[in-house]
């Protein structure tokens, strides 16, 4: 049996078995590189060996699909003869170790995702999760929390592509750990999507982009172990990246897709290189020699190991038809970036790598891509359900009303983002309908009367409670965002962050939420299009909730019937769809008021969070509805808080049916609602078409005024100015960066 130093192992992020495999594959034992190169192709992050079982039983196909998983994003058919191209990905532990550049660097990898497609990305979108801002660790939270907003800042707004929205939220445990996972969109030709291939042996292999440096060298295997006290030393595997030269590198390889000439193209990611050839090669069952004596280098003395593994950012490796190399050089050439053709395509299914004529590295390309091991962890439901799902809500003290919505009104999940959106460039390109923090997000589709809705959701606290209704309830929660902007839910990816797989009780966690997605994707005939699962989120041994985030895109026929969340005007009537059951568990009520994470999350039932969802497009596409607001975190008081504020002061008059007390009828977040307004003329219709589509519908209020005044079953919770509970909403965030605001 081969032998190998467990030390050396440790560090490539291999056991010995999976040492033995590679023995196996290669028929002897590997050389230092190769080991290098399965250790990165293998890693969590790239292999997803504990993951690929389950999500293999996650819907893909759908009628408007063009493109499912397995490339570099998904795409969906938008008509007249265009796509939407999109996928969320994470950068969790690199930003830990360095939020500025891990963020950025998160920001320039799924850009590149996108334009690897043949698709101009056109809006960028967002989810991060941090630990609490104030306590024992608020201060480096808030010093990580400045570092990933200008990082997502700096990088979006340097490429000009608006960043138009997302989510963020804050658990303590995300303290040690926070989540930075990064969606973006673009359009394409719906029938010149550029796949990642290496066909036809002869044809040459080109490295365009930045040169190569050492930074982010097994980026990949890091991001596939948990952190502890010696994680800041893995600061060099966190790539550095250049929006400057990706701007040229997008505008280059968008100029060579309009033609002819190119084959296959694929970004250099996570595993760099060493990605890029293998993967091309096995879509396609074919081979690829390189040299690396002809890879642009920016530092001296580079191995091949080295070159192989870097992360360095800003590269793609293009296959291109044989004899037409010199066009292809002429167009990068003309926005001033290398383009050296590194190797070619060969008919034997290896990856050869050479090192000025040597061969450093010669391995199947199957081994690497389809052979990497496939494991079915051991699960084990946690112990620390039992406790947690209990909760004896009537054994909570009593809350005034008012005093707790202005409570929730002021956390910092709740609270305005404006410190955080403002400094995103969110209009360039012009495309922008809706601003960020109105509701989802909208884009327009250029030359089209159409635009593209989109949301990104998750709940941490949900998914610890019960992994398989919070994941079900993410999907619901976008997909019910798009809906309120008038969108059609037409495709959705996911980024699925959890703890160390090793774990029985994280597998357990992370099986539950695959399947509820599964479920509610399928209820909602939602095709997931792609992904990203991010493993080993944890410090010390110290786990993150499980958190699988949802990124759903809904298509406006009419660009023009797009809606928002804000009331209108005076005199519009407000409008309840669905109903409020006394469900407090697991909700920022329960948090911000009682500090506990306890009970069970809300229901779900699907056929009518389907109901709903066809209602609110349909309503909002023959202009029923003049705004429109989910109802989630903090319940229906915030909802109508959020509702009335950036309006100008203006009010509203609602009285809500009690549900068991007033706490649960104000702050319970039921799925499967939202407020509505409507012109007073429309009220009938709207409940008609209500009726017919078997959502409850209650007339609850009307706009206007200059006071949020809501009652309980005829009696009067809160009454306050409307000014006075904006005030702490908007401020109480800027209220951590004072220095930064002023």
């Amino acid at each position: 049996m081969s032998t190998v130093d467990a030390a050396l192992l440790d560090r490539h992020g291999l056991i010995p078995d999976e040492y033995q495999r590679i023995v196996a594959a290669l028929g002897r034992e590997p050389s230092l590189t190769e080991l290098g190169i399965f250790s990165v192709m293998w890693s969590e992050h790239c292999s997803y060996k504990s993951s690929r079982v389950h999500l293999r039983t996650l819907p893909t196909e759908g009628p408007r699909v063009l493109q499912g998983p397995g490339e570099n994003a998904g795409a969906v058919d938008i008509g007249d003869g265009l796509a939407a191209v999109f996928k969320i990905e994470s950068h969790n532990h690199p930003s830990f170790i360095e939020p500025y550049q891990g963020a950025a660097t998160g920001v320039g990898g799924i850009i590149r995702d996108i334009f690897t497609m043949g698709a101009r990305p056109i809006a960028l979108m967002n989810s991060l999760r941090f630990g609490p801002m104030n306590g024992t660790h608020g201060a480096r939270t808030r010093r990580i929390v400045e570092g990933v907003v200008a990082g997502i800042a700096g990088y979006g707004n340097s490429i000009g592509i608006p960043t138009v929205g997302g989510e963020i939220s804050f658990e303590e445990p995300y303290t040690g750990n926070p989540l930075v996972n990064v969606f973006c969109l673009g359009i394409a030709k719906a029938d010149a999507l550029v796949k990642a291939r290496a066909e036809g042996a002869g044809n040459p292999v080109y490295y365009v982009g930045a040169k190569t440096g050492r930074d982010g060298i097994h980026g990949a295997t890091m991001a596939s172990a948990e952190f502890d006290e010696k994680s800041a030393e893995k600061r060099p595997a966190v790539q550095v990246g250049d929006p400057f030269m990706e701007k040229l590198l997008l505008e280059a390889c968008l100029e060579l897709m309009k033609g002819d000439a190119h084959i296959g193209v694929q970004d250099m990611g996570a595993a760099g290189l060493t990605c890029a050839t293998s993967e091309m090669g096995a879509r396609s069952g074919s081979g690829i020699e390189i040299d690396v004596m002809h890879v642009p280098q920016r530092e001296s003395g580079m191995s091949p190991y080295e070159i192989m593994l870097s992360e360095s950012q800003e590269r793609m490796l293009l296959v291109v038809k044989k004899g037409r190399e010199r066009e292809v050089e002429e167009i990068f050439e003309k926005w001033d970036l290398h383009a050296a053709q590194v190797g070619f395509v060969t008919d034997d299914g290896l990856l050869r790598v050479k090192d000025h004529g040597t061969v450093v590295a010669e391995i199947p390309n199957t081994a690497l891509v389809d052979g990497a091991p496939v494991y079915h962890r051991p699960m084990a439901r946690p112990a620390y359900l039992a406790d947690v799902q209990h909760l004896d809500a009537a054994a909570l003290p009593p809350v005034h009303a008012q005093e707790g919505l202005f409570r929730i009104l002021s956390s910092p999940t709740v609270a305005n983002k404006r410190w955080v959106y403002r400094q995103y460039d969110h209009m360039v390109r012009t495309n922008t309908i809706v601003l960020a923090g109105m509701g989802a997000a909208v884009v327009r589709v250029k030359g089209t009367s159409r635009a593209l809705a989109m949301s990104v959701d998750g709940n941490g606290r949900y998914c610890y409670l019960d992994p398989r209704r919070g994941a079900m309830l993410a999907v619901a929660e976008a997909a019910r965002n798009v809906a309120c902007a008038g969108g059609h839910p037409i495709g959705a990816t996911n980024c699925l962050n959890f703890g160390n797989p090793e774990r029985p009780e994280i597998m357990w966690q992370f099986a539950e939420a695959v399947q509820g997605i599964g479920d509610a994707c399928r209820a909602l005939d939602l095709p997931i299009t792609g992904g990203n699962v991010s493993l080993y989120n944890e410090t010390d041994g110290t786990a993150i909730y499980p958190t699988p985030v949802l990124g759903v895109v809904g298509l406006i026929e009419d660009a023009s019937r797009t809606v928002t969340r804000v009331f209108r005007g005076e005199g519009d009537v407000i409008v309840l769809f669905g109903e409020t059951f006394d469900e407090l568990g697991g909700t920022e009520f329960l948090k911000i008021i009682h500090g506990l994470v306890k009970g069970q999350p809300p229901g779900l039932d699907l056929r009518k969070e389907r109901a709903l969802i066809a209602l609110l497009v349909r309503a909002a596409g023959i202009g029923l509805i003049r705004s429109a607001h989910d109802c989630s975190d903090g319940g229906i008081a915030v909802t109508l808080a959020e509702c009335a504020f950036d309006t100008g002061g203006i009010g509203c008059q609602v009285d809500l049916t009690e549900v068991r007390g007033a706490d649960a009828t104000l702050f319970s977040e039921s799925a499967s609602r939202a407020i509505v307004t409507a012109a007073a003329q429309d009220a009938p219709t709207l409940l008609q078409i209500a009726a017919e589509a078997g959502v409850p519908a209650r007339l609850i209020g009307r706009v206007g005024g200059s006071r949020l005044r809501i009652s309980v079953g005829g009696r009067v919770q809160i009454d306050c100015d409307v000014r006075d509970a904006e005030r702490q909403w908007s401020t109480a965030f800027n209220s951590y960066f004072r220095r930064q605001a002023s």
